[in-house]
This record gives C-alpha cells, structure tokens and sequence, in this order.
C-alpha cells in the first residue's frame, strides 16, 4: 500500500463533472489555497473571483465555457504530491477522459447540488470504473446555493450510491463543498457544521492507494542489447509491477523459458534490487532466446496468463467504426501482434448501464468484446496490472490508434485445438493435379465485369486441363453466408468466411477463383495475408467507372438504390476503397473479355502456376 507518510509519495488523481458543475473553479481553489500558484500568475489571469480562469488556459474553453482537453496540473504539501488530470466531460470527448483515467489513482466526481446526479454523472463514473481506478471522491458542490442544506447533501449522495451500485466502486467518499467559497476545500469552513469528514486537499492527503508496488514481478523486454567486444546481452525495459533482486530466478514468456538474473545494470552502475517504475537493464545467467515484447514474471508467484485469445472492455476511438473480424495490429506492452474482434459481446450504454446488442462500435462507444491475436501472448487481468493488462489497437493501413482496451479474463477456447498434419499435404494434392494451388482475388464494383472475367478464365483453364473452382459473391450468400446483410459489420464477416473457404479450397489443390466486390481494403489485406503465404495471390482489380456499371446495370441493383429501395449499396451510400497496388490492374473500358482473360491467364504462366509443382511420392 502507498501511505502519505511524506512528500515523497505522489497521488494521480482525476477531476470530470458536467458542465456548470464548478469542475475549474474547485481546482483553481485547490491550487490557489494550496499556494501553488505564483502570485505573478494570478494577477496575470486576473483571479479576482475567477478560479476557473486559471486552468480552463485554452482559448476554445474559454469561448465555450467547457473543458476540452486533458490537462495536468502539479501542486505539493508537505505530506503528498500530486498530479490532477483536468478532463472534460462531454460525450464526444470520452476518449480524453480515458487517457486521464488511465494513469489516475482516484477520480474526483462533481455534481452540481442544485442539480443533483445527471446521466453525465453515471457516464463519469462507469469510465472510471473500465478505466481500474478503485477512489472515488464524491464532490458535492454548491453548497451554498441549497442553504448549506444537510438533507439537500444525504440525498445526492444515496442518489449516487445506489446509481452506481451496478459498477462496484469499492470505496466512494462523499464531501459537500463550496470551491467558490472555499468550504472543505483545503479547510472545513464553519457554514455546514453537521459535516463530521475531512476536507478534500485533507482526504486526498491520507488516502491509500494499492500501488503495483505490492503485486507480482512484472518486466517488459523493450530493447535487446548487445555488445559483442565483451560479450554482453542484456534486455533493456521496465519494471511494470513488484520488484526483483539479482539472483533470483525469472521466467520469459511467452517461451516458458527459466533463467536468473545476472545483474540489474544502469548508467549509475548495478543495483541490487530493481523496483516498479525503474528503467533498467537485466543480464541473465543463461542464454535463452528472449526478443523485444516478452515479458519477465516471478516463476512462482502470480504468473501472468498466457493465451491467444481474451475478454477485454473496448474503448473505440476512430470516426471509422469498428468492426468483428477486420484485422488491426495490437499493441500490448511493446509487443505488437495482430488480432481481431471475434465477437462483440454488447455495447455498454455508459448512460445507464444497461447492455445493448450491437455490430460494430463508433467513435466514444464502449463495448465488450472478445478478441483473437494471431499467437499466444502474455497478459493479466486489467485490474490487476494496467501496463500488462492493457492494449491498444491501430489501423494496419493508417498506423493511427483506433481503439483502447482493458483485459478482464482470458478465453480458453482453443487450448485444447491442434492442427493435425496429414499424410496428404496441399504439395501432393497440387501435382495430382498437374498445377500449384492459387487463390485469384478479383475486386470491382457491382456489375464491372468481376464474374464474367472470372467465368472466361476458369472456361480456359478447364480447357487446358487445370481444376478450378469459382466462389462468387451472389453465389455464396444463398448458402454460406446466407444470414448476412450488406452493412459494413456483414461485408467483413462476409469476406471472412469466402476467405477461410478458400483457403480450404487452395489447400486442396485447386486454382480458386474469388469474384467479390470485397470493398475494404482491410479486408483484402487480410486475404493477402491468410493466402498468400501457402499459395499463389492475386488481386485483380477490375476497374470499370461508376457511370459505366450504372448504364449496364445487369441486376436493376443501381436503379433500385437510386429509388431508395436498396440501402448500403457499394459506390452510392456505401463506400468501395479502390486497390492502391493490385497485382493486375484491368481497365474494361479499354479491352475486350477475351484479352482481360489473356491478361490473366499470362500472369498465372509467368508465375509458375500452370506448372506441374511436384513430383508424385511413390
């Protein structure tokens, strides 16, 4: 446990109320009555009565009268010292509570007492509660405009208590104040005095925080370094939970691997003992194969769990939604791996509570979900350890940071699955067949001309003895895919299925021919990845103009969608992100069936797959 036993100790605490709720003028008292603020910069902000000027800085807040963006503020007493985390507090702006949350230690709840509890207020609260932070400090304010009322403060309270009953906050500390006035601010003041508790500087001077400090050994590999003049290799990173000596032994997951440490090395010189928050360097005493983004743990005390696959609490953060089944690269620690959502259990109305079915999660939604990496990785729960428990998720495309989550327990799903190798492999399934496995990707708008090119080449194929097969996208929604519409969530489950089934296809040695309009680019990456790696790939774009598709029109879809009657079609109301680099680019304008056929047929010779591959076993 950390207790204020000195100037040493630091709380991180959040501030986040409603609008009006006096959330800048209380941390402006705090600072002002703390002294924390130079006398040069009150004048210089003009603090006659206007607290809240000194922190609402930014010019937007002032213009709006609301807090927009996280900011730190930094203050000492002589028994703590503290960081406020300033956040706002509307909807739109949840992704910033977060990153104020994240770090926090205690969160510091406003309501407005001629108001009482709000739907913000649970909003602020079940944030909180996702984000592990286990104080709550129940600011009551305005005080003064309810008559210092006693009953006015009890019903606020017990309002909130049983409101937020459902997220289980383990200790919430109610206190009534005036930050205009100053009343149990940093002293008591003399108007209510029917209230028995502490002031608030008082409460957050003496409160004890669970510090990592107190759990498990936890090391995150950042950097391997070398040296090879002395031979030395140590791994550089930080200690994200308990402490370790030298001497002791350690296991490097996901390996499984033992070891003992050698030495704790800094720039200072060796330590005996490194602690959580120390950036350090560990030798081992053995040589065990350990690369950047494993993670060190105590052998015997706590381990972290290990899987590839876990129930987490989402946090998305992106004007593009998320999506079950698209790939996005994860970042834990500083692994970084790739994984999906496999299931997004329901989205948390974090207005009340309550759980809402859901496909896919918006910018500031919450969700929970599980979620499929594409290895085991090592991890705990959130609220155990918020460095190993928590993840980020980016855009494979973009690179920019689309999501947030917390770990609360791991799935076991596949513990018990293997993978059982035949026999017959696709190497001899593919020299029966006198050709290699190849998967051929074409991807166009509806009615470009995917399917009549893709039935062309698989007529020449057959022709020249090759065994084929044609997955086309009407074709497999009468029977695989049946179940699912044409919103975005659909389309990338979609793919996903026509992925694995051809996949299976390929596998048997087959020439697989994929006519969709397969509109994301994600989605075409991740087929990239999952078949091209055992078999040839080709994306063929097959590029015919908007205005061209709409006057063949073959299935009077476009018509339809012009009338209104057909929502979610690709080009019109649903976007179709065009290939940036297909490996066969087919302009239909400026050719004919038959040498777009020739086009792709060629590209097959020059990669070797209308080759017999490989000698038949005896």
């Amino acid at each position: 446990m950390l207790r204020a036993n000195g100037a040493g100790d630091v709380l991180r605490f959040i501030t986040c109320g409603s609008v009006d709720d006096g959330k800048s003028t209380l941390i402006g008292r705090l600072l002002v009555d703390a002294d924390a603020v130079p006398d040069d910069h009150l004048h210089a902000n003009g603090m006659d009565g206007n607290l809240a000027q000194l922190v609402d800085g930014l010019q937007a807040e002032r213009a709006q009268g609301i807090t927009i963006d996280v900011g730190y503020r930094y203050f000492t007493t002589a028994r703590r010292r503290f960081v406020i985390a300033d956040t706002p507090g509307h909807e739109q702006y949840t992704r910033n509570m977060a990153t104020g949350a994240s770090t926090a230690d205690l969160a510091v709840i406003l309501v407005d007492a001629t108001k009482g509890v709000r739907r913000q207020t649970y909003r602020h609260s079940a944030i909180v509660a996702l984000m592990g932070i286990r104080q709550v400090v129940l600011a009551i304010n305005k005080m003064d405009l309810v008559g210092w009322r006693q009953e006015a403060f009890a019903a606020i309270a017990a309002t909130y208590r049983a409101l937020t009953a459902p997220l289980a906050l383990p200790t919430v500390t109610a206190i009534p104040m005036s930050a205009r006035l100053g009343d149990n601010v940093i002293d008591l003041g003399t108007h209510m005095p029917w209230y028995d508790g502490p002031a608030l500087l008082e409460h957050l001077e003496s409160v004890d925080v669970v510090s990592p400090q107190s759990g498990p050994f936890r090391f995150a590999v950042q950097w391997v370094t070398r040296d090879e003049t002395t031979n030395f290799r140590g791994y550089a990173g930080t200690v994200l939970g308990g402490s370790i000596d030298a001497g002791e032994e350690i296991v490097a997951l996901p390996s499984g691997r033992q070891s003992r440490i050698a030495r704790i090395a800094t720039r200072d010189g060796d330590l005996a003992r490194a602690s959580i928050g120390q950036a350090v360097t560990l030798t081992l005493a053995d040589e065990i194969d350990v690369s950047r983004g494993d993670l060190f743990a105590a052998p015997n005390d706590r381990p972290p769990q290990l899987a590839d696959q876990f129930a987490a609490h989402l946090l998305w953060l992106d004007e593009t939604p998320m999506l079950p089944g698209r790939p996005y690269l994860m970042r834990l620690g500083p692994a970084t791996v790739t994984a999906t959502v496999s299931e997004l259990k329901h989205q948390l109305d974090i207005d009340d509570g309550t759980h809402k079915a859901a496909k896919q999660l918006a910018a500031n939604e919450i969700g929970f979900a599980n979620l499929a990496l594409d290895r085991p990785m090592p991890f705990d729960g959130y609220d155990a350890n918020r460095d190993t428990g928590g993840f980020v998720l980016i855009d494979r495309l973009t690179n920019a940071t689309v999501g947030a989550g917390m770990i609360r327990f791991p799935l076991r799903r596949a513990a018990n699955l293997r993978w059982h190798d035949f026999t017959v492999d696709h190497a001899q399934r593919s020299a029966i067949k006198g050709h290699r496995p190849a998967v051929l990707w074409f991807t166009g708008l509806s009615g470009a001309g995917k399917s009549t090119i893709a039935d062309g080449v698989e007529k020449r194929l057959l022709e020249l003895g090759h065994h084929t097969y044609t997955l086309d996208g009407d074709n497999v929604r009468h029977g695989l895919n049946r179940d699912l519409g044409f919103t975005a969530a659909d389309r990338v489950e979609n793919i996903r299925r026509v992925i694995e089934t051809a996949h299976l296809m390929a596998d048997a040695g087959l020439i697989v021919l994929i006519s969709f309009i397969s509109p994301f680019r994600a989605e075409r990456a991740r087929a990239r990845e999952r078949l091209g790696t055992d078999f040839f790939f080709a994306e063929i774009f097959v590029d015919t103009p908007l205005d061209e598709c709409e006057r063949r029109d073959p299935k009077g879809l476009y018509r339809k969608a012009r009338a209104g009657n057909l929502q979610n079609f690709t080009g019109l109301d649903s976007p179709y992100e065009a290939p940036e680099h297909p490996d066969l680019h087919l302009r239909t304008t400026e050719s004919d069936v038959e040498a777009e056929v020739k086009l792709v047929l060629d590209t097959l010779r020059t990669h070797g797959v209308l080759e017999r591959p490989y000698p038949l076993r005896a």
